[in-house]
């Protein structure tokens, strides 16, 4: 019997390679989005995954959602955290606003969604709850105190709940990535590309976005039930945690 996945910001990027290397690996996969409807749209139309609109950091949205996919497509076994957003600036320049935003979908968004599926993964024996972090929870980075701050939070959050759950077949695992060839990080002048960033990057190029979907692949699989609590970076050799 197929295990169903829910992946937060699962119809683009690297929550779109995640969504589509789960179902490729026969899981039956809901996808959340916030807000594109058009991509949803055509994501669905490409690869059949159900499409779920909701915003994670609205814990009765969640709550909601979460019964809706149950509901409709069946308890969930495999939980990815991967919805995410940035509002950048220097400390001395931010917002409450642009500190908030980030908080409530990078790092509220864990409780919100993993609070009304871990109950049910306790009861059945089973679970796997992966979450994207970023290298940048783990070595910090300028102009992004409120993005940082909440990646790192992902971690913490990920060593306290996996104690918590090893002894109910439930794993709970990070995965940070460096720099990967999203829209977003493509969309930075190629010379900023070429000077200041691969140069960084010791194996000398951005990762993709279906390498991230292999690692949690793994993770979610029964070869990554003895792995819990870690934090997997997958960013070229860029830190060495």
């Amino acid at each position: 019997m197929s295990k169903i996945a829910i992946v937060t910001g699962g119809t683009r990027g690297i929550g779109e390679a995640i969504s589509k290397g789960l179902k490729q690996a026969g899981y039956k996969v809901a996808a959340t989005y916030a807000g594109n409807d058009a991509a949803a749209e055509k994501f669905k139309g490409e690869t059949g995954v159900a499409v779920y609109k909701w915003d994670v950091g609205d814990p009765k949205a969640c709550a909601d959602g979460v019964a809706k996919v149950e509901s409709e497509v069946g308890p969930v076994d495999v939980l990815v955290n991967n919805a995410g957003i940035t509002k950048d600036g220097m400390f001395h320049r931010m917002t409450p606003e642009q500190w908030s935003a980030v908080m409530r979908t990078n790092l509220d968004s864990l409780f919100n969604m993993t609070r009304p599926v871990i109950e049910g993964m306790r009861a059945r024996g089973f679970g796997r709850i992966i979450s994207i972090s970023s290298i940048n929870g783990q070595k910090g980075q300028m102009g992004q105190v409120n993005y940082s701050t909440a990646k790192a939070g992902v971690i913490g959050f990920t060593k306290a709940l996996a104690q918590e759950n090893a002894n109910k077949g439930i794993t709970v695992n990070v995965i940070a990535p460096g720099y990967i060839a999203t829209e977003m990080v493509q969309a930075v002048p190629q010379e900023v590309l070429k000077t200041k960033i691969l140069p960084q990057i010791p194996v000398g190029r951005l990762g993709e976005a279906d390498e991230i979907a292999a690692a949690v692949l793994y993770l979610a699989g029964d070869m990554g039930g003895f792995i819990t609590g870690s934090t997997l970076s997958v960013n070229g050799g860029q830190y060495m945690a």
